[in-house]
């Protein structure tokens, strides 16, 4: 998925709005599914304009711009969504990390573990906050789908933690 992507589908739930506002729309969403700074959201932008996808308006006293989506805009991101087949190969670290744990300390591999699963209890708890807020995108349903689908993935992992940190205490005899 690109940032580009990802903009364009902020633009059509939340309409036009500045890229200080997509950049907190992005902090407070889809951050959880897909990670871009600051310094990545303008230049973006700029390029999205410069291709047509977007259209730029100087608003207010300080020449802040607003972005809108246009009907080109609005095409690549239907494109992608129906005619890109998302990448099924990534990296995981939570999933090399499982594939070594065998190479430390029974013990270790534990504390690991628990450690995880206490790092993904409180994301948990942060994704379910979020679910809890109020909804202020304009499309219904926005978010909640991708919001949904990490609850799940962090329950998942959460508990695939805990029950691997047991099972390695019971077969080292630590239970």
């Amino acid at each position: 998925m690109s940032l580009r992507i990802a903009l364009l589908g902020l633009l059509t739930a939340a309409g036009p709005s500045s890229g200080y506002d997509l950049t907190k729309l992005f902090e407070s969403s889809i951050s959880n599914a897909w990670q871009a700074r600051h310094s990545q959201i303008y230049p973006e932008l700029n390029k999205m304009a410069a291709e047509g996808l977007v259209t730029v308006e100087e608003a207010g006293p300080r020449g802040r711009k607003s972005y809108a989506i246009t009907k080109e805009g609005s095409a690549e991101l239907r494109a992608w969504m129906l005619d890109e087949q998302p990448s099924r190969m990534h990296r995981s670290e939570t999933a090399l990390r499982a594939f070594l744990l065998p190479t430390i300390e029974p013990h270790e591999a534990v504390a690991l573990l628990r450690g995880q699963a206490e790092v993904l209890a409180a994301k948990m708890a942060e994704l379910e906050a979020i679910r809890a807020k109020a909804s202020v995108w304009r499309k219904p349903g926005f978010g909640r789908y991708a919001l949904d689908l990490g609850i799940r993935q962090t329950r998942l992992l959460h508990d695939w933690a805990e029950e691997t940190a047991a099972e390695i205490e019971k077969s080292a005899g630590q239970d």
